[in-house]
């Protein structure tokens, strides 16, 4: 006769309240490294309710043991499993302190500061040029604010102020270029995807473009897709430059870059730039992934045949 091999035991699961409890992580925290940065990724419950499996709760408990000490949750995801339990078993110590012009930089937003904390922008600008400040600087304070948003340290009115004030002096910078265009420069398009609802990248490479003299028009975030091709024919677009960050569902990426392509006659160039992890996975025939907006140059020299102009990048 033969036996009915036992059922496996159900694997536990805990609730988003039962997670911060055992882990001391805010729920608000795990809710947004979920949506930032794909860990944790919760099962759901009957009733769709978020729940955790002990593997994941383990490496919460071992991450905010570790983010006690100073090291930051982007670096503790990108890790592993297996990486955070190296660090946390080996000794504690506490992470390198940050910079002190990054130390000042949150401290300003701490405190409220909008006056001083456009200020302080403004001086690494002077400091070290648009193209710089744009290229390098940006993208490095980006993640060190949203570092401090993930970790509770700074709120989101706080984040907000950081990228309003970011826009205020590079937008002042780019102005101030006095429409320097060169006539054989492509006339360039930015814009994002309906879901992406962050807009420093577009400045970022809207700075860039500007420093080489071509035409841009940033049309800001969320515009659908059937919009995008409209807005390019109208324009009379040469390049559609899209920037994509961590939170975008992949699959969605991927779709609406084909979608778009198909919509757009071949000689109008796609540009697809960003974290977003969709866009190293599979190429897509006739977009180009922009990898870091001090590239720009480069590539335009190589797709347009328009010369990189002396000292763009400082």
């Amino acid at each position: 006769m033969t036996r009915t091999p036992p059922s496996p035991a159900p694997v536990p699961l805990r609730s988003i309240a039962e997670v911060e409890r055992d882990t001391g992580v805010a729920r608000a925290t795990i809710r947004i490294w979920e949506r930032r940065y794909g860990f944790p990724a919760p099962l759901r419950d009957d009733r769709g309710e978020r729940v955790y499996p002990d593997d994941q709760v383990e490496q919460l408990r071992l991450m905010k043991q570790l983010l006690d000490q100073g090291h930051r949750p982007a670096r503790l995801v990108a890790a592993g499993a297996e990486g955070v339990k190296r660090l946390a078993a080996g000794p504690a110590t506490k992470a390198a302190p940050r910079p002190r012009a990054a130390s000042k930089l949150l401290r300003l937003l701490r405190d409220h500061d909008a006056q001083g904390l456009r200020q302080e922008l403004q001086a690494r600008l002077d400091q070290l040029g648009l193209a710089r400040f744009a290229g390098q600087e940006i993208a490095t304070m980006n993640t060190l604010v949203g570092d401090a948003w993930a970790s509770g340290e700074l709120e989101i009115h706080q984040e907000h102020l950081y990228s309003d004030s970011v826009y205020e002096v590079v937008r002042t910078a780019i102005a101030a270029l006095g429409g320097d265009v060169r006539p054989e420069a492509p006339q360039v398009l930015l814009t994002t995807f309906p879901q992406e609802p962050h807009g420093l990248g577009l400045l970022m490479a809207q700075a860039m473009f500007a420093l080489e003299g071509c035409p841009t028009v940033s049309l800001g975030v969320r515009l659908p897709i059937e919009q995008i091709a409209a807005s390019a024919r109208a324009y009379r677009a040469d390049l559609v430059g899209l920037s994509f960050t961590g939170c975008q569902n992949p699959t969605h990426v991927q779709r609406g870059l084909e979608e778009l392509r198909g919509m757009l006659p071949a000689a109008i160039r796609i540009w697809a730039g960003g974290v977003c992890p969709a866009l190293a996975k599979r190429p897509i025939p006739g977009v180009r992934v922009v990898r870091d907006v001090r590239a720009v140059p480069g590539l335009l020299a190589e797709e347009f045949a328009l010369p990189p102009r002396e000292k763009t990048v400082d």
